[in-house]
């Protein structure tokens, strides 16, 4: 073997790997959030998203929530990433343009109600037809077909019907809702990891699919074996506030300084160091405390131990000697701890965004790191339209069609 010449220059690092999902294009004609938010997965890991928008109604998400300026905040959030142009589906042009878009696309996520897309033309057919590998991501409330496909559905329902509003809040009070779109946000999530799925199958097959996804269906699934005990045993899930069935101690305690923490005890050590830590280390040979049921089943006993010494020492206290023993604890925070959290300084999980309109933003920052193929956040939510010349223009309409397009009220 030649010997390398030790003048010669050093092999060049390599070139950095773009984001991984380069070169994928998402048409996002959802509104509100569960499938705007799978676009918004999608374009934090490099997808190019076109937010498609109603010329005269855009959607609705750009007016929910606190504004700044008459700038919707929550959509500077969900927005981000996308290109945003304005397009009337029902109208003929709309619906030609539509079908040029999807010819370039590789994924189109919606969430009219089932049979929408069909009366203008623009069903699986239609937009199959123009391109067979493209996915399409459908996102209703109770899914494309059943007793129930045609009703309006929205989060809310989800979290009634699904089980989780019936074991929310404390025994004596009504079933809780979510304070925010928490069916919703698991549907976004849900329906981003669908969508890559029928892009791998697409990479296997080279044909495209439907993706049916309902809003009731995620939520059940992270609500945990609630069907399988009731199948099997004929189990009720019942109201617990804070408290577990599976384990205990197990809940919120008040500070003395009036501040709130969070204990769990999911784990047999752990459980067993917070009793050494409150002082009760006798309760450790009771031969109920050797398992989660058992201890759940003398919560009360185990609330009181745990909360009276709490009570009795401030909350830094209480969090340096938990972590001192290795046991299990949190503050309870709102936003104000959240943005000053030192955890999530460090993972820069409320990370800074420049935007034109507004200056400088914090938000939320992409969902998980990768390692060798980040994503980022490269823009804010964009106004209402602001793409539309740039990409139809890129599509290949001329100027007389576009402005054709606007003669019909179709931008």
């Amino acid at each position: 073997m030649t010997p390398s010449d030790p003048t010669a220059a050093p092999p060049s690092d390599p070139a950095p790997a773009g984001p991984p999902l380069a070169g994928l294009r998402v048409l996002d004609l959802a509104t509100l959030f569960a499938g705007p938010l799978a676009a918004t997965l999608l374009g934090d890991f490099g997808a190019e998203v076109v937010k498609v928008e109603h010329p005269r109604r855009p959607d609705p998400a750009r007016g929910h929530g606190p504004s700044k300026n008459g700038v919707g905040l929550w959509w500077k959030v969900l927005g981000r990433n996308k290109r945003t142009i304005t397009l009337d589906l029902s109208a003929p042009g709309g619906r030609a343009t539509l079908l040029r878009l999807a010819g370039t696309a590789d994924v189109v996520i919606e969430n009219f109600r089932p049979g929408t897309l069909e009366k203008w033309g623009l069903g699986w057919p239609e937009l199959s037809a123009v391109n067979p590998r493209l996915v399409l991501a459908r996102v209703t409330g109770f899914g494309q077909f059943g007793p129930y496909a045609h009703r309006p559905g929205f989060g809310t329902l989800a979290e009634a019907m699904s089980g989780f509003a019936a074991i929310t809040g404390e025994p004596d009070a009504p079933p809780t809702l979510p304070p925010f779109g928490l069916a919703d946000s698991i549907a976004g999530l849900a329906t981003a990891y669908a969508v890559l799925t029928a892009l791998a199958g697409r990479d296997r097959t080279g044909e495209g699919q439907v993706v049916d996804m309902a809003l009731i269906e995620p939520i059940l699934t992270v609500l945990g074996p609630q069907p399988t005990w009731y199948d099997q045993l004929g189990h009720v899930q019942s109201r617990t506030g804070n408290r577990s069935q599976n384990n205990a101690p197990r809940g919120t305690y008040l500070t003395a300084d009036g501040t709130w923490v969070a204990v769990s005890t999911s784990a047999q050590s752990i459980a067993e160091r917070v009793m050494v830590l409150v002082g009760r280390p006798e309760l450790i040979d009771e031969p109920w405390f050797a398992t989660g049921a058992g201890r759940a089943r003398h919560a009360d006993l185990l609330d009181e131990a745990v909360g009276g010494w709490i009570a009795r020492h401030t909350r830094a206290d209480v969090l340096a000697a938990f972590e001192k023993a290795e046991a299990a604890v949190a503050p309870v925070q709102d936003v104000r701890d959240v943005m000053t959290d030192p955890q999530y300084r460090a993972l820069d999980t409320i990370t800074t965004v420049d935007d034109p309109e507004l200056g400088p933003l914090r938000m939320q920052n992409v969902l998980f790191r990768l390692s060798g193929t980040p994503g980022a956040i490269r823009w804010a939510g964009r106004p209402h339209g602001a793409d539309t010349e740039e990409v139809l223009s890129g599509l290949g309409l001329t100027p007389a069609e576009r402005a054709a397009l606007r003669t019909e009220g179709a931008l």
